[in-house]
């Protein structure tokens, strides 16, 4: 497999006109955070299998390229479309370099351990948005059998994976996943409490299921596998991104277009929607699509006797603590105040001084905590993306901005949006890639 955008070389940055409305009809790419793990589990399957819907993205190229390094063959079938032999894998040690680019290079472990027994794993790498625990996963495979040793890199071997009741002590999503793969070539059954059970989650067990697995409790923070010797293989469709809905949503009513976006999951937006609803916008929801009217007048509802109200994220099904960003500059654009409390991730909040300096009326309170009072004009600045939803937040921020805006390091953006600037230049707006 030859890589079209992980050896991108080049510093790219985007120059955006704001002020211009988007309208039109955009299809929702293929879950990243779904993908990713879809794609370790491949390492699982005894038979060949083909997966569709999959995101042309920096993070998902990098998994790939971590998946050829260890024995894979790997084809693109599509543009969305790849086919993966992992009969062929024989390497147990991942290389230092690829894993340094994204956090879930280790999702790798579980399916290492229980195809081989064996799993060397350099430290992952990913967004910088606070303190990221190993902690679960170590927990939960040393649980099923593991024994790890940590000294630069993460050692792990094992004689056999056991089945066991294990309680994870953070709903972790990758610390769930990394179980839930172990578990099911394990010997036994094994349940795992206090999983996370996010729309990505669930749609590797299903995925796990067609190939064989026997999983029970999808959907829910208890799950049962039972372990099976051998795992087939066969075709796959990654489900939408939920996180690139609730993107889509903000942009369109910041900027006052009329949108349309295709091919989602409407129970995947079941505590989304009622968070943009507080910031006043008004979806009109179908069985496959959602469309956001044009030109709504966003004013904040205030909690019962005319409290300032907060947006709050958490473990599924609370809101996505992805779209925290999102809902801090769609907050900018409303009438009124409300709290933004980011309750997982310590520095995610950090880039609102960027919004700010645009014209934004934010005060951070904490690491956690944000005020935004609405509506602010804002302005084109020059920016940096520090991260993949940060830098979409501050995408729509200067869509909706006056004047002219730079947005740099935006391979960031490229990790987890699928070629976004001609998505959106297709939706109208006035976007343009430069090389530097």
């Amino acid at each position: 497999m030859t890589s079209t955008l992980a050896s991108e070389k080049l510093m790219q940055t985007f120059a955006i006109e704001g002020g211009h409305p988007l309208s039109g009809t955009v299809r929702a790419a293929g879950n990243k955070n779904g993908a990713l793990p879809i794609l370790a589990a491949c390492v699982l399957a005894g038979e060949p299998v083909r997966l569709s819907n999959l995101p042309r993205i920096r993070d998902v190229e990098t998994m790939l390229e971590l998946l050829v390094d260890i024995g894979a063959e790997i084809e693109w079938t599509g543009p969305n479309e790849v086919a993966i032999d992992s009969t062929g894998v024989q390497k147990t040690e991942l290389d230092e370099e690829l894993c340094r680019r994204i956090r879930a290079s280790f999702l790798l472990a579980g399916p290492l351990l229980a195809r081989f027994g064996r799993a060397v794993v350099p430290p992952p790498g990913g967004d910088v948005i606070g303190r990221r625990r190993l902690d679960p996963h170590i927990h939960a495979l040393a649980e099923l059998g593991v024994e790890i040793s940590i000294d630069g890199r993460y050692e792990m071997r094992t004689d056999g994976l056991r089945g066991k009741a294990v309680f994870l002590d953070e709903a972790s999503v990758m610390a769930t996943e990394n179980a839930i793969m172990a578990a099911v070539l394990a010997d036994g059954e094994t349940v795992l409490g206090n999983a996370a059970c996010e729309p990505h989650v669930q749609d590797l067990c299903r995925f796990l299921v067609s190939l064989g697995a026997h999983i029970q409790g999808i959907e829910s923070n208890v799950l049962r596998i039972e372990g099976v010797e051998v795992l087939g293989g066969g075709d796959w469709r990654v489900a939408p991104e939920h996180i690139e809905v609730g993107s889509f949503i903000g942009l369109a009513a910041l900027t006052g277009g009329d949108l349309t976006i295709e091919d989602i999951h409407p129970p995947d937006l079941i505590s989304i929607l009622p968070a943009f609803a507080r910031l006043g916008i008004r979806v009109e929801l179908g069985e496959t699509n959602v469309r956001v009217p044009p030109s709504q007048e966003l004013v904040i509802q205030d909690d019962l006797g005319g409290q300032i109200p907060k947006i709050e994220d958490g473990p599924w099904p609370a809101f996505p603590a992805d779209l925290t960003s999102i809902a801090v500059v769609t907050a900018t654009q409303a009438q009124g105040t409300i709290l933004i409390f980011e309750k997982m991730f310590e520095s995610r909040l950090f880039f609102v001084d960027k919004l700010v300096g645009m014209g934004a009326r934010i005060i951070l309170c904490d690491p956690h905590r944000a005020v935004v009072t609405g509506p602010a004009q804002l302005y084109g600045e020059r920016l940096t993306s520090p991260d993949i939803r940060a830098g979409m937040a501050m995408l729509i921020a200067a869509l909706c901005a006056e004047g002219t805006s730079t947005i740099g390091n935006v391979g960031e953006i490229d990790r987890g949006y699928e070629r976004i600037d001609e998505r959106l230049r297709g939706l109208g707006a006035r976007i343009e890639r430069i090389e530097q």
